[in-house]
């Protein structure tokens, strides 16, 4: 049953960011909206393009979060593989995902500490700049 959801969450997500997802997706809020005065703007011609989009995008949350988790985790997997082939990276930055917000906020000032300070950075951005 998993497997499936992930399948099925990953196609969907990957349609949803196609140019015809968008296309298919205008031409109906188009379409609703040209039978307006057919329907004379009634309470019921409201409700069906409010419910069909509520519907829509509470099921997208759920696809695209499922294809963002697959692709984030995918990420990090091969960040720690990095880490961890690589012989002067610090073996101990593998799994730090899993820590809080404030650990990972420590790390990162104690990194940034020690590459320097802001002159430093700025200067290497600068010179990053001038290569482009």
């Amino acid at each position: 049953m998993e497997r499936l959801f992930e399948t099925i969450a990953q196609r969907v997500a990957n349609w949803a960011g196609r140019p015809i997802a968008f296309v298919t997706a205008f031409t109906v809020v188009v379409v609703w909206g040209m039978t307006g005065p057919l329907f004379h703007y009634s309470d019921t011609w409201q409700l069906v393009i409010n419910t069909s989009t509520t519907i829509v995008t509470f099921l997208m949350v759920f696809l695209i979060q499922n294809a963002q988790n697959r692709d984030a985790s995918a990420i990090q997997a091969k960040l720690d593989e990095i880490i961890r082939a690589t012989t002067d990276a610090r073996n101990e930055f593998i799994g730090i995902e899993h820590m809080t917000q404030d650990e990972l906020e420590r790390i990162k000032r104690v990194l940034e500490r020690e590459c320097g300070d802001d002159t430093t950075h700025h200067e290497s951005i600068e010179r990053l700049l001038g290569r482009l």
